[in-house]
């Protein structure tokens, strides 16, 4: 594994609760990382990743619906024609369950065989995907630097099942970022992995940079957000007055 690249101790002011981890997808065995010994489902490993050094997990390793979307294992019939949503009383008919499929994002078939995780404070390698844990508060601050230099609307997409496939698999796939409340998704869920109501944004490679740079950039608490109505009603004013002050100058 090489050195990042870039600065990520902006992610430090924060504070979280649960730390940012970075996830790297390998077609080969990484070096310098330990590896995972236990078999367990992906986002168990993204919640181990939290509290402890860097570390890769081979195609073994995984132990869940994962191995699927990760092409490690042959597409089930009884996965695709959506029984199993279906029987589980998810999904009103087997027809409903297996509509999913056209949308899940999966990988090729063995081009990813080992997966690194790291926090962000230990990162040995620029990630792929980087999956914030953060309070409402923090996500404010976060979504709104994801948009604060493009303007562009913030969209999310998840199902009730499958929901690692949206929050690991789906920005690495379309380079799309992604965000959903932890308690949505059943594997988490089940497992009581991390508590519900936090938000989890999922941020791709390709906007890494653009958020480190906004953070940065950006004022992380809005004077509108601090002000008394009546503050608010004078802040308000000052700004349309020298607003409109400018037009008629310019």
């Amino acid at each position: 594994m090489t050195a990042t690249r870039k600065d990520y101790s902006i992610f430090d002011k924060f504070n979280f609760e649960h730390k940012p981890v970075g996830i790297k997808f390998l077609l080969n065995r990484p070096e310098g990382l330990d590896k995972l010994e236990e078999s367990m489902p992906i986002c168990q490993m993204f919640r181990e990743a939290q509290d402890r050094r860097p570390f890769y997990a081979a195609r073994e390793n995984f132990a869940c619906v994962e191995r699927l979307l990760m092409g490690i294992m042959e597409p089930e019939p009884i996965f695709e024609a959506g029984q199993i949503g279906a029987k589980e009383r998810i999904y009103q008919e087997a027809r409903a369950n297996r509509r999913i499929y056209q949308y899940v994002p999966m990988l090729t078939r063995d081009t990813v065989r080992y997966v690194s995780f790291s926090p962000v404070d230990k990162l040995p390698f620029e990630p792929d995907v980087l999956v914030i844990t953060a309070s409402p508060g923090q996500a404010e601050i976060i979504l709104r630097a994801l948009s604060y230099s493009t303007g562009k609307p913030l969209t999310t997409k998840i199902t009730p099942v499958l929901m690692c496939a949206w929050v690991f698999f789906y920005p690495f796939v379309t380079g799309n970022l992604n965000y959903t409340i932890t308690g949505l998704g059943y594997g988490m869920r089940i497992k009581k992995l991390l508590p519900e109501g936090l938000v989890l944004i999922s941020v791709p490679y390709d906007l890494i940079p653009m958020l480190i740079d906004n953070l940065q950039d950006m004022d992380w608490v809005l004077p509108i957000t601090t002000l008394s109505e009546e503050e608010r009603k004078e802040f308000s004013t000052r700004v349309m007055e020298k607003i409109r002050q400018e037009y008629e100058n310019g």
